[in-house]
């Protein structure tokens, strides 16, 4: 799509680095053969969405794109 900003927000790169650091962690943590770290690690992903979540809820996404105006006065999403 052109012109789509999808992804690039500051809600998506804070979850997406998150949960990026959070991969690495659990990735080390199960090479080493530790379970506990490794479910750190994961619970560290899962925050990462859950950050980038409420980030955008509080207005660091995307904007929701508004459905366009059709010539008869209908709306359609587009």
């Amino acid at each position: 799509m052109a012109g789509s900003s999808h992804g690039h927000t500051p809600a998506a790169w804070t979850g997406v680095i998150i949960a990026f650091i959070g991969f690495c962690v659990a990735g080390l943590f199960m090479v080493a053969d530790n379970p506990l770290g490794f479910w750190a690690g994961m619970v560290v992903i899962a925050l990462g969405g859950v950050v980038g979540g409420i980030m955008r809820a509080m207005g660091m996404g995307a904007p929701k794109a508004k459905p366009l105006k059709m010539s008869d006065g209908a709306t359609a999403k587009g």
